[in-house]
C-alpha cells in the first residue's frame, strides 16, 4: 500500500481528534485493522469505505495517487510496449521528423484489424494483442493523413478513434495507466473531432473504468452522470447501441458511488442499468457501438458486486444462481463478457473465503486459472484473496494452494 494513504488516514484520524481505538469503534472496525493501515498495511476496500464514513470524508480522501504495483512475471505484455509508446508518444521537436513509408489500407481492412485486436482481448490474448495494435495505430493514422474531403477525414477519424480506444482497454487492463490515458483522451476528442458522439462515449465508459482503477472515484461519477445526461437514449426507439453504452454508463456511475460512499447515487444508477438491460433484453456486445457485452446478466453481476463490497457473503452466493445468472437465463439472455463473468468469480471467491469455504474459493480459483490464466495474473484482488486463504490455513498447503501462489506472485 502506498505510504501516502497511510499518512491521509493519520492525518485525517488526527484532525477529528480520535484515537486509533476510537476511529476504529467508529468505524466498525478493530483497533488493530487501523493499526495496520497506518503502518502501510493491506487492507480490504470496504475498511477503507467505513474509515471514510467514520472520518466523514469520501472514501478517495483516502487515497493517494501512485504507480500501480507491476503484475508479475509480465515480460511478455512489457517486452512489447517500446512500439506502442512509439506510436502513442513520438518525439516531438522543433523540426518534423521524416515520416516513415506506411501503405495506406482502406477503411474496411482498418476496421476488421481493430476487429481482430479486440477478439484478442476477449480471448485474453495479451501478448498478440500488444504485437498488432502498434500496426493497427500507424495504419489508422497514415490512413487518416492521406484522407481526401471532409466526409472521409471524419469517417478515418472515426476509425482512428476506435484504434486508440482499443489499445486504450488493452493497456488499462495490463495496468499502464498513462499511457492508457494518452489513448483513451485522444481517442474521445478523435472522435468528437468526427462529430462521432457514439464512438466518444464509448470511449467515456472506458476512461471511467480507468478512474475507477485509479481510486478517483468522484471523477468518474461526474464523467459517467455528464455523459449519461447527454446520450439518454428515448427508451421507445433506442437501438441496442444507445442502450448498451447508456447502460454501460450507469454502471461506471454504480461502481464509482458504492465505492466512495454514496449510497443513493449508486442505487439510482442500479436502476437506471437495470431499465437499460430491460429494455435490451438480452446481452449485446459490438465494440462498435459500446466498450462491452451488456445486458440483464452484466446488470446483474454488478449489483452482486456491491453485495460483495459490502462482505455480504451468504447475499453473493445466493444472487450468483438466480434470475438472469440462473443457468436457464443464461442459456436465454445471453452471457457477460469474459472479463465480466470472471470478475464475478472472484466475487464468488470472496464470499466462499468470508465463510471460512477454503476449498471451494480454491475450486472457483482453479476453474479460472484454467479459463483465463493470463487475465487472473492481472487481478490484485485475486492476490489478495489467495493471501488471505493462506494465511488463515492451519494445515499444509495443497499442492493447488502452492500452484496457485506462484501464478499469482505470492512469496514466502
Amino acid at each position: 500500500m502506498s505510504p501516502q494513504i497511510s499518512n491521509n488516514v493519520r492525518t485525517l484520524r488526527r484532525r477529528a481528534g480520535l484515537s486509533q481505538e476510537e476511529l476504529a469503534h467508529a468505524a466498525g472496525l478493530s483497533a488493530t485493522t487501523v493499526a495496520k493501515i497506518e503502518q502501510g498495511g493491506s487492507v480490504r476496500m470496504e475498511s477503507f469505505a467505513r474509515l471514510a464514513e467514520a472520518l466523514g470524508v469520501d472514501t478517495e480522501a483516502l487515497f493517494a495517487s501512485g504507480a500501480p504495483h507491476p503484475v508479475p512475471d509480465d515480460k511478455g505484455n512489457r517486452r512489447y510496449l517500446l512500439a506502442l509508446r512509439r506510436q502513442l508518444m513520438p518525439p516531438v521537436g522543433l523540426v518534423d521528423a521524416p515520416a516513415a513509408p506506411v501503405t495506406v489500407a482502406s477503411r474496411g481492412d482498418l476496421e476488421r484489424q481493430i476487429d481482430v485486436a479486440h477478439t484478442h482481448y476477449h480471448a485474453d490474448e495479451y501478448d498478440e494483442m500488444a504485437r498488432c495494435l502498434p500496426g493497427v495505430l500507424a495504419g489508422t493514422q497514415a490512413a487518416l493523413f492521406a484522407a481526401e474531403g471532409d466526409d472521409e477525414r471524419r469517417a478515418m477519424l472515426s476509425t482512428h478513434a476506435r484504434a486508440q480506444l482499443v489499445t486504450g482497454k488493452y493497456l488499462t487492463q495490463v495496468r499502464q495507466y498513462d499511457l492508457a490515458y494518452q489513448a483513451l483522451s485522444s481517442g474521445i476528442r478523435d472522435a468528437r473531432s468526427a462529430d462521432d458522439q457514439t464512438t466518444a462515449a464509448v470511449g467515456v465508459v472506458g476512461l471511467c473504468w480507468l478512474l475507477l482503477r485509479q481510486d478517483r472515484f468522484s471523477e468518474a461519477q461526474d464523467l459517467a452522470v455528464t455523459t449519461a445526461d447527454v446520450v439518454e437514449p428515448r427508451m421507445s426507439s433506442a437501438t441496442a447501441g444507445q442502450l448498451a453504452v447508456w447502460g454501460e454508463l450507469a454502471l461506471r456511475i454504480a461502481s464509482a458511488s458504492v465505492r466512495n460512499g454514496r449510497k443513493d447515487d449508486a442505487d439510482s444508477a442500479r436502476r437506471m442499468a437495470a431499465s437499460a438491460a430491460s429494455a435490451l433484453g438480452r446481452e449485446s456486445s459490438n465494440f462498435r457501438t459500446h466498450w462491452g457485452t451488456f445486458g440483464p446478466a452484466t446488470a446483474a453481476v454488478k449489483t452482486i458486486e456491491d453485495l460483495s463490497l459490502k462482505r455480504d457473503a451468504r447475499g453473493v452466493l445466493r444472487d450468483s444462481d438466480q434470475g438472469p445468472l440462473a443457468a436457464e437465463g443464461l442459456r436465454r439472455l445471453g452471457r457477460p463478457s469474459p472479463s465480466s463473468w470472471n470478475r464475478h468469480r472472484l466475487d464468488v471467491v470472496r464470499a466462499h473465503a468470508l465463510l471460512g469455504s477454503h476449498q471451494d474459493a480454491m475450486d472457483e480459483l482453479k476453474g479460472l486459472h484454467a479459463e483465463a490464466p493470463e487475465w487472473l495474473k492481472h487481478q490484485s484482488i485475486a492476490r489478495q484473496l489467495m493471501e488471505d486463504i493462506l494465511k488463515r490455513r492451519k494445515r499444509t498447503l495443497t499442492r493447488d494452494m502452492r500452484l496457485m501462489a506462484t501464478h499469482l506472485g505470492i512469496s514466502g
